[in-house]
């Protein structure tokens, strides 16, 4: 079974950002919640991350491929890209490796940073399926979209191996 190595812990800047501006505080409970949903899947191989354990398509690889999706379809537009996006990102192909999964998570989400420091929070954009909605709501949703993805990891790795925790 392959296994990928550990990165760092969970992004705990967001205990040290409780006096931070508004900006700041946002961008800390992302990136938090995005290194939480990575951790669910350190220490797992394919197999197991494809273990489907409910009887929706939600596997732990398929939180990373649809959130991925996720950042590429909120952050990504604020460029001005119009991102190719899947039909339905739960469905992982052959090529979804947790390897593959994780660089493409982490690409996304570091092209979601850049696009995003371009803006203010009360810049406004437009979005295809939302019409208008500003930067502070794309953080919003994102964190909302985001803990909640991570929470399902939770439950997915527990019914996995038992692993509980932040870091597990």
């Amino acid at each position: 079974m392959e296994t990928l190595p550990l990165p760092r812990p969970p992004a705990l800047r967001v205990m040290h950002a409780n006096t931070a501006g508004e900006r700041e505080i946002l961008e800390a409970f992302l990136d938090f919640y995005r290194d939480v949903l990575v951790h669910k899947v350190l220490g797992l191989g394919d197999q197991d991350a494809r273990r489907r354990l409910v009887p929706s398509l939600t596997t732990l690889a398929g939180l990373l491929r649809h959130l991925t999706t996720v950042e590429r379809n909120w952050f990504h537009r604020l460029t001005g890209e119009d991102p190719d996006l899947p039909d339905n990102s739960w469905v992982l192909t052959e090529a979804d490796t947790l390897d593959a999964l994780l660089a493409d998570c982490e690409r996304a989400c570091a092209l979601s940073r850049q696009a995003a420091a371009g803006f203010a929070l009360d810049d406004v954009v437009a979005h295809p399926d939302a019409g208008e909605v500003s930067v502070r709501w794309i953080y919003v949703h994102m964190i909302e979209e985001t803990a909640r993805h991570a929470g399902h990891a939770d439950i997915l790795r527990e019914l996995t191996d038992g692993t509980t925790g932040v870091l597990g």
